[in-house]
């Protein structure tokens, strides 16, 4: 564990996406470390690709498009 510093910005910002999205402000820097370095290493999928990905990768039953239209 660490402390990284970032501009107060960032933090602003940071603290009101966690707040929307029901995170602690830890849990959201984590979230966007962690989409930051998947897409990083994986450029040629898009943000939704990479949450399914780590939803299935986590077990969780998301259903698909087309399961949604049905």
């Amino acid at each position: 564990m660490g402390i990284v510093n970032i501009e107060d910005a960032l933090h602003e910002q940071l603290r009101r996406a966690a707040k929307t999205s029901y995170r602690s402000i830890n849990a959201q820097a984590a979230f966007w470390i962690r989409i930051g370095m998947l897409g990083e290493m994986n450029p040629g999928l898009t943000f939704q690709d990479l949450v399914a990905r780590e939803l299935k990768a986590a077990g969780v039953d998301a259903p698909t498009p087309t399961d949604a239209a049905a």
